[in-house]
């Protein structure tokens, strides 16, 4: 039975999941003690209702806002300048357009109208549909916005004029520089063996990456097989690293992107966010995110978003989860699903880590922006105007 809509300042009352310090409302992550924080009231806003529940919440950043909506038998339309969600005929939920910079459909069961996606697509909205696992299988977004025929050509080419093989070198070589930093970030707050072992693990890494940036081959069919080894090497380092980080309870063996545990869950979830806004990015830089370099090519694959993505996992998601988790956090699952409040609270999470700020090119820059850029700067390299070079988070 679907429950009346209440409005917003019912929905600053609520207490954030146990160990989340980030504030929806100010749109600020604040220190406190416990890490359970109350929100401050929020100023009444007629054209704002929420729940009070999963079904619709956002998620605030300085410059706009993600709209999550989750939960069987959600119709999402338009109604003048507002999204407005409905359940069994009844209003739930209704947010200003104008606050919006990505609506997130996050379970099936949810409709939209189509004058809520000819909104969106006109105010540069993105929409992105989460499947059960947390991964992004469509994103809808205008196609007005990457009619860019000079850049995309200019990537098809690069898979044959070494700019494709010269690109994955150093996307590897960026994956593995972050690893190790982060490695050696969490070994800061170690101390005897299980520093020393985080330390001889990002050791390991560092030498890995010196042999992928020296690997010979200047062609995509010489130079990826290498890369790739290496790139799993470091993989199995970094993991049986990181599986030293989390309470037994948790019982993290390593990386599995199919397994039902609950921290391989949260990273799928965490994967996902960070996957759909590479997927934009890519798609603003006038790139096609379908045609990759490092993952092989198939039919609704993303292989470019995710090549780009690679050097991205470990700041945006996987420095956040296992801090988390070093700290108490246990997430949980049912059916190989994170629950609800789960789900909430890694989201919440790696998009607070998006509007962190990170130094680059010698300023500081929200991580959201440092993505956007490094797809731009992939699509210069495959011009031949730039040298592509990973994103490098300080430590």
């Amino acid at each position: 039975m679907a429950t009346a809509a209440v409005p917003n300042t019912h929905f600053a009352d609520r207490k954030p999941p146990a160990c989340l310090q980030y504030n929806w409302i100010t749109a600020d992550y604040e220190a406190a003690s416990p890490e359970q924080i109350l929100l401050p009231m929020l100023t009444a806003d007629p054209d704002l209702l929420l729940p009070g529940d999963e079904r619709a919440f956002l998620l605030q950043t300085e410059n706009g806002s993600q709209l999550v909506i989750s939960g069987f038998g959600l119709f999402a339309g338009r109604k003048s300048e507002r999204v407005v969600v409905k359940q069994g005929g009844t209003i739930c939920a209704q947010v200003p357009l104008m606050r919006l910079q990505e609506i997130i459909i996050a379970s099936r069961g949810i409709s939209l109208s189509a004058d809520l996606i000819e909104s969106a697509c006109v105010r540069g909205i993105r929409i992105c549909f989460l499947g059960r696992s947390g991964k992004p299988f469509a994103l809808l977004t205008s196609p007005m916005l990457t009619a860019t025929v000079a850049t995309r050509r200019a990537q098809f080419a690069a898979v044959e004029n070494g700019q494709g093989a010269e690109f994955c070198r150093w996307v590897v070589a960026g994956k593995l520089r972050n690893q190790e930093k982060l490695l050696r970030y969490f070994a800061r707050t170690r101390e005897g063996e299980a520093a020393g072992a985080l330390i001889a693990a990002a050791a390991s890494l560092r030498k890995i990456r010196r042999s992928a940036l020296v690997l010979p081959g200047t062609s995509l069919d010489r130079l990826c097989p290498g890369l790739l080894g290496l790139e799993g090497s470091g993989a199995r380092i970094y993991w049986n690293a990181l599986s030293q980080l989390t309470d037994p309870v948790v019982a993290f063996a390593g990386r599995d992107p199919a397994g039902n545990d609950a921290v391989n869950a949260a990273l799928n979830l965490g994967y996902g966010i960070l996957l759909s806004h590479v997927w934009g990015a890519v798609m603003n830089a006038g790139l096609e995110p379908f045609a990759g370099f490092l993952h092989t090519d198939r039919s609704g694959k993303p292989s470019l978003a995710l090549d780009l993505m690679e050097e991205l996992r470990q700041p945006v998601v996987d420095r956040p989860i296992f801090a988390w988790l070093y700290k108490g956090g246990k997430p949980r699952v049912a059916e190989g699903l994170l629950d609800a409040e789960s789900r909430e609270e890694v989201a919440a999470r790696v998009l607070h880590r998006l509007t962190a700020r990170e130094r680059y090119r010698g300023k500081d820059y929200e991580l959201r922006s440092i993505v956007q850029s490094q797809a731009r700067l992939a699509a210069a390299a495959f011009r031949g105007k730039r040298v592509y070079r990973p994103f490098l988070f300080q430590w």
